[in-house]
């Protein structure tokens, strides 16, 4: 176990995005509670209960400008007071029975970032539409220009259920206001000589709500952040 690193939920901080998820939210935030000291809701000017319903669970909430994932996760660092931090999705798509597999290596000072993988744990939601085949073939090339630039190995770069290092997450200094968030924190770990590491986890179907994430709009970007930060930043 990492020196000054407390062992297991003392030491771990939940951020949960979330963004007119009020039909998922609350059995997102019961299912966290055993698996960390402290939970933070950060909403996007949701039109529905989600605000409400993580307050009335005793969750603390904070709002950001509605940008995006990115901007919610920017928004969370100031809040943050654990050792380890744990990103995971509003709507379902991972369980926090992963939770303790996760910061494992975090805890055993072996990675200072852990990305959960849908590509080595599976995923009921990433095959069968061309929109499915276009996010895991953009994807895969984007993670093998990451593998190429650092001489890693890593399955994937987009997934949004991970752990980091809380003093590694300051240190970051993010910029992106969506879901590019995600393959920044990645390349600025690799960048300024942080440990990534991947366990499996499996990515399943959305429970309720509506994807936030409209591909053709945005892929552009995706291409843009990759160039950026790792050749251009």
């Amino acid at each position: 176990m990492k020196k000054g690193i407390e062992s297991g939920r003392e030491s771990v901080g939940v951020v949960i995005p979330a963004l007119n998820e009020a039909g998922t939210l609350a059995e997102i935030i019961l299912n966290v509670k055993p698996h960390a000291s402290s939970i933070l809701v950060v909403d996007g000017n949701s039109e529905d209960d989600t605000a409400s319903i993580a307050r009335a669970l005793g969750v603390e909430v904070v709002a950001d400008h509605g940008k995006g994932k990115g901007e919610a996760i920017r928004t969370a660092i100031a809040h943050l007071k654990e050792e380890i931090t744990v990103f995971i999705d509003a709507d379902g798509s991972h369980d926090p029975r992963d939770i303790p597999k996760l910061i494992q290596p975090i805890l055993e000072g072996q990675a200072d970032h852990v990305s959960g993988s849908r590509l080595i744990g599976g995923s009921s939601e990433l095959h069968g539409g061309f929109d499915e085949c276009f996010r895991l073939a953009g994807s895969s090339f984007i993670t093998t220009l990451i593998n190429k630039r650092f001489n890693v190995r890593l399955s994937e770069s987009q997934n949004g259920f991970r752990a980091i290092r809380t003093d590694v997450l300051r240190n970051l200094d993010l910029q992106e206001d969506i879901t590019t968030i995600e393959q920044e924190m990645i390349i600025k770990t690799l960048k300024k000589g942080y440990r990534m590491a991947e366990v499996p986890a499996h990515e399943y179907c959305r429970k309720a709500g509506c994807s936030k994430i409209r591909l053709g709009s945005v892929a552009f970007r995706y291409v843009y952040s990759v160039i950026k930060y790792l050749y251009l930043n």
